[in-house]
């Protein structure tokens, strides 16, 4: 049960933090440099794949093992190593691969991924730590 509400509590934060900076972050950076590319409204299916799937990583190899021993601040560290390889991932590939990408773009979502990963597996163990 306690792994459970761990994965709730890290996808609410997870999507809640997502949302704010791809609205107000990497939205407005992507939509400058390669606006053409995007489409009018994003697919809610994959996004939501992705969103889940990539939370239920986080919790079951950073979460969860900080939870169960080291605690918040291990969870911070792990989450920003998760997020820095999966971001730099996809960040990496990107601008080796398609004109339009940009050094700014992959140092901004670089470091957004890497933050959100952090703080939404933090707040996880914080959370459920708090609860009892």
């Amino acid at each position: 049960m306690q792994l459970l509400g761990l994965y709730g509590v890290t996808v609410v934060m997870f999507f809640a933090l997502d949302f704010l900076g791809l609205r107000y972050l990497v939205g407005p950076l992507f939509q400058r440099h390669v606006g053409d590319l995007l489409l009018e409204s994003f697919r809610a299916g994959p996004a939501l794949v992705f969103y889940l799937f990539y939370v239920a990583g986080l919790v079951w190899f950073v979460s969860w093992p900080a939870l169960r021993g080291d605690g918040v601040g291990a969870a911070a560290l792990n989450g920003a190593i998760l997020g820095a390889i999966a971001y730099g991932t996809y960040e990496f590939s990107n601008y080796a691969t398609l004109k339009a990408w940009t050094w700014q773009m992959v140092a901004t979502d670089l470091a957004w991924g890497t933050v959100l990963t952090a703080v939404s597996a933090a707040a996880g163990v914080a959370v459920i730590r708090a609860l009892g």
